[in-house]
């Protein structure tokens, strides 16, 4: 099953893309597969919360995992942290996800 998702890139644009429930795949994953984000600025350190270079702000109402110990460091380091700043690699998209809206942090 595909999930709508609402992400605004860098420049502020807003795409709506599908996003499939069935591939373990994270919100950084998608904006990759998308192209959403230019290569090498997304994703960096492949997706273990060692980087923030794909933080994002959940702009919806969406419940959202825990933030990890790990997360919540990286974030505490990262530049133009918000309340809502999440790193998308640590969201899951699951059934529940659907109609996320995020947008992508500037690149720091």
């Amino acid at each position: 099953m595909d999930i709508k998702v609402n992400i605004t890139d860098r420049d502020g644009v807003k795409h709506e893309v599908l996003a499939p429930t069935d591939m373990a795949m994270n919100l950084m994953e998608v904006v990759r597969s998308y192209e959403l984000a230019p290569e090498g600025t997304i994703g960096v350190c492949g997706g273990m919360a060692m980087c923030a270079s794909c933080q994002c702000y959940v702009l919806s109402n969406h419940e959202l995992p825990e933030m990890t110990d790990d997360e919540d460091a990286m974030l505490a380091e990262a530049f133009d942290v918000q309340k809502n700043s999440r790193l998308g690699c640590q969201i899951q998209m699951t059934p529940d996800m659907e109609g996320l809206e995020v947008a992508l942090a500037p690149e720091s």
